[in-house]
């Protein structure tokens, strides 16, 4: 027989609700239609079209994020973990250290890394809590990376994790106007070349100094 939690005072006890399985897949619906509609559009793009694109109602949609804000929070937490996983896949599966930074890169250009920089203005909290905690937890699985390449001597080493990143960030990100069309193509063929440019021994003496995560944080 099932016992039902009870209070001091013998009240039953109210039970810890879990989202419906389908109440999950319509949230993660509209975080990938919202991805996707930013990386074409910007982050300006009409929730209700966001909404369409999800196949949900705009109720459904507000029910689970109650503004722009909250669900830009929602889209940027998403593609920063979805990275990280990449980068730790890549890790994980690849012998060759410069192979796993290679497949790294093409990956998050794939998980449309470079469309969250113009997310991150405006009102926009980057130092919410759970961003910062994904933020260290990409840096840290990329700086990982970069170590292992350099340590194997597959990489320069008048390079740190920060030049990767901003590289990522610059190559990946949508022209305005275009409408993303070959996006893809033209993405993975500049990030090869910049890759082609990282493997020792170096061609070429690189300009100014390394960019370094701390670099990036006091820009930012």
């Amino acid at each position: 027989m099932e016992t039902v939690p009870r209070t001091a005072t013998g009240a039953a006890r109210p039970r810890a609700t879990r989202p419906r399985a389908d109440a999950l897949r319509n949230r993660e619906r509209i975080v990938t239609a919202a991805r996707e509609m930013f990386v074409e559009f910007g982050p300006d793009v009409p929730l209700d079209e966001v909404a369409r694109r999800a196949g949900v109602g705009n109720a459904t949609l507000y029910r689970n994020f109650p503004d722009r804000a909250a669900l830009i929070h929602e889209v940027v937490l998403a593609v920063t973990s979805r990275t990280t996983d990449r980068a730790a896949e890549a890790a994980a599966e690849e012998d060759d250290p410069f192979a796993a930074l290679s497949r790294f890169v093409h990956a998050a250009a794939d998980e449309r890394i470079g469309a969250l920089c113009p997310m991150l203005s405006g009102g926009f909290d980057k130092d919410h809590p759970e961003l910062l905690a994904e933020r260290r937890r990409l840096e840290e699985a990329v700086g990982g990376l970069v170590e292992r390449a350099m340590s194997a001597g597959r990489l320069r080493t008048d390079i740190e994790v920060g030049d990767v990143m901003v590289a990522l960030s610059q190559l990946t990100r949508p022209l305005p106007g275009t409408g993303c069309p070959a996006i893809d193509r033209f993405a993975h063929r500049h990030l090869q070349l910049f890759l082609d440019g990282l493997e020792t021994p170096a061609r070429s003496r690189l300009p100014g100094t390394a960019v370094t995560l701390e670099d990036l944080r006091h820009r930012a």
